[in-house]
């Protein structure tokens, strides 16, 4: 079992939790930014967290783990590890989240959602569109960060190993901007 003080340790030794002046996807701007490709980059951590994601999950029958391309693909084949069962990754294809790859989900099929850090959770309900357009039921999901301060509602047991609110400004209102601090985008859709 982590402790919450032993999660953020990780993280700030992966230098996976940043501060300064960041540009988000949602073109907002921020002073603080979760780089999770920082800690999975560590198989170590990454098993240490997913671990304690699945203890967490550990009361709920769980069939397959499934995560968005790309910030998903590690947590859910970590995740899936610990509970012992099959993990998949849904990806676009002209921009609509879709299986590929022969990937398939039974009807009824009891399935988690996993992914590395979530906003609004948009691409964690494409996920779980598409599990329910097969015929499988979402039964959860597992995120590393939860940065909307636990304001995602996705309307199924959700656990987060960090939940934090992060401040967020219109670039025309950013007081970082107003003090000539330049903006960088650290995602992976720069």
């Amino acid at each position: 079992m982590l402790s919450q003080e032993q999660i953020y340790e990780i993280f700030e030794k992966t230098n996976a939790m940043l501060e300064g002046h960041f540009k988000l996807t949602s073109g907002k701007h921020s002073n603080r930014y979760f780089q999770c490709a920082q800690v999975l980059q560590h198989p170590q951590y990454c098993q240490q967290l997913c671990r304690e994601l699945a203890r967490r999950f550990a009361d709920i029958e769980v069939e397959t783990v499934i995560g968005p391309a790309m910030g998903g693909i590690l947590v859910s084949y970590e995740l899936a590890r610990a509970l012992g069962v099959r993990s998949l990754f849904a990806e676009r294809e002209n921009g609509e989240m879709k299986l590929r790859r022969g990937f398939s989900i039974k009807p009824g099929e009891k399935v988690i959602v996993a992914e590395d850090v979530i906003t609004t959770g948009g691409s964690v309900k494409e996920v779980m569109e598409v599990v329910k357009n097969l015929g499988g039921e979402v039964v959860g999901v597992g995120v590393l960060v939860n940065r909307s301060g636990g304001k995602a509602d996705l309307g199924v047991p959700t656990e987060a190993l960090i939940t934090t609110s992060v401040v967020t400004y219109e670039p025309d209102n950013c007081p970082l901007c107003q003090q000539g601090i330049p903006a960088v985008k650290p995602g992976s859709r720069s």
